[in-house]
């Protein structure tokens, strides 16, 4: 088991972790950490126990947004899109056309 230190804040943690899971640890912390000083200022006196909450929901936040996003254009969906509407525009024309015998 690998042992990291993080910093959220003015506080350092000590934690336990799987071996080669450090890295992705730093991260998570490092993402509660760029959010702190605007948690720590909507907690008022509420503490570091609120502040640490507040961190952890702005994350969340932003994670539920990402998820809701529309996914990136990719050449492929536009190459659907454009191939969609020249068969809507082909299945029109179809239908406006008089019938034949």
């Amino acid at each position: 088991m690998a042992r990291v230190t993080l910093r959220i804040g003015e506080t350092s943690y000590d934690l336990g972790c799987g071996d080669g899971g450090e890295a992705r640890l730093m991260q998570a912390a490092a993402l509660i950490d760029e959010r702190w000083d605007d948690a720590r200022r909507a907690a008022g006196a509420g503490g570091v126990n609120r502040t640490m909450l507040l961190a952890a929901l702005m994350v969340a936040d932003s994670l539920i947004e990402a998820r809701e996003a529309p996914p990136p254009e990719t050449p492929e969906g536009i190459a659907l899109d454009r191939l969609s509407e020249r068969l809507e525009k082909l299945a029109a024309a179809l239908e406006q056309a008089p019938p034949t015998s």
